[in-house]
């Protein structure tokens, strides 16, 4: 059995724990507490919230595979000061990281090509 980044985060858990607590006061409210819908849709609200600050805070996890030794869930991510490229929620929080690498090798620089004047010679088919 090989070992994987499941992703489990504080971020993810707390989300998740947040939001479905929304969804259980939001389904109250519509079976007959009517400020439980408005209540509920306010925890769904803040559970994004709560997310994007805790994963701001560290508490979260890049996009894309993590190292092995980041993988428990009480790991804080060391990168999160600086913003995780290619994040949304890093990018609407002014973060914006290094860029992803992608492995591929660099583009080759384009030739320089000497100028010169066209000559008549040049022009003609």
């Amino acid at each position: 059995m090989s070992q994987h980044d499941e992703g489990h985060t504080v971020a993810g858990w707390a989300g998740c724990a947040f939001a479905t607590a929304g969804a259980a006061v939001t389904g109250i409210g519509l079976c007959g507490w009517q400020p439980g819908i408005w209540l509920g849709l306010g925890v769904m609200a803040s559970a994004v919230l709560v997310t994007w600050g805790l994963h701001l805070a560290g508490w979260g996890k890049p996009p894309g595979p993590r190292p092995a030794d980041q993988w428990a869930m009480r790991v804080r991510d060391r990168s999160a000061r600086e913003g995780h490229a290619g994040c949304l929620g890093c990018r609407l929080a002014g973060r914006r990281g290094v860029p992803l690498h992608t492995g591929a090798a660099p583009a080759p620089e384009p030739a320089v090509v000497a100028s010169r004047t066209a000559s008549p010679a040049d022009l003609s088919p």
